[in-house]
């Protein structure tokens, strides 16, 4: 059973190091040169280093599952990380269905697809990390 969880956090490593990476095209993706032109000078540069640190925590998570999944596994601190991750990804997953608003993707296929797609994926994670921490 420990290889096969042992894969499943190296599928999440991998998952998350593609998330950190595509927070690259947000700027462009969001039109924020547009869509932010009318905030002030402190609330434009926080979207862009918010973004950037949420895309190094997330590549730092990612590369952590990589190689060190065994350690994650076997070690009463790697459960501990892992049940820290555990509750950062529940988070996410919660904030999936009850912060971002239902307006955002109801009744639009493409947007309903990502929403689904993502609370899938957030799910996944949140289970892994969880399974880890109380193996």
């Amino acid at each position: 059973m420990t290889n096969s969880i042992e894969l499943h956090l190296k599928i999440v490593g991998f998952i998350l190091v593609v998330l950190a990476f595509v927070h690259i095209i947000f700027p462009r993706y969001f039109a924020w040169k547009e869509q932010l032109k009318s905030l002030t000078l402190i609330n434009k540069q926080l979207m862009y280093v918010h973004t950037f640190f949420i895309a190094v925590t997330t590549l730092l998570m990612g590369v952590l599952c990589i190689l060190c999944a065994n350690d994650l596994l076997t070690t009463f601190f790697g459960q501990k990380i892992a049940f820290g991750l555990a509750l950062f990804w529940g988070m996410r997953l919660f904030f999936q269905f009850f912060v971002y608003s239902k307006d955002l993707w109801k009744g639009k296929r493409f947007e309903t697809c990502v929403h689904t797609l993502f609370s899938i994926l957030w799910l996944y994670i949140t289970v892994v990390f969880a399974v880890v921490a109380i193996n």
